[in-house]
């Protein structure tokens, strides 16, 4: 395929990790999430530093699709401001990299 896949790390809360995730899949602008239950973030916000626990989501997605990723967490997230960043695939196992892009819009 000619499209290319990315990752997007997203932290959340716990308890919204995987209604997050499912709703990303169902709409198709993820192929996959994978969910990792328990990552301790130490951050600097409204300038003191603070630490929580949260869950980190490794979204699997179509890049040219990042913008309808976005939009979708934005709407769901609970953050003020959530971590949403891409990473893009440039090499990979071909099958499961297309694989990604037949499973997102």
């Amino acid at each position: 395929m000619s499209q290319t896949a990315a990752v997007a790390l997203v932290t959340c809360p716990p308890d919204h990790a995987e209604s997050l995730a499912r709703h990303l899949v169902d709409t198709r602008v993820a192929a996959c999430v994978n969910i990792v239950p328990a990552v301790r973030s130490v951050y600097r916000w409204q300038d003191a530093v603070q630490a929580d626990d949260e869950a980190l989501l490794l979204i699997k997605h179509a890049a040219d699709s990042f913008d309808a990723l976005r939009t979708e967490v934005l709407a769901r997230h609970p953050y003020e401001l959530p971590e949403i960043v891409t990473v893009h695939l440039d090499r990979g196992h071909t099958p499961y990299l297309d694989w990604i892009i037949a499973n997102c819009r």
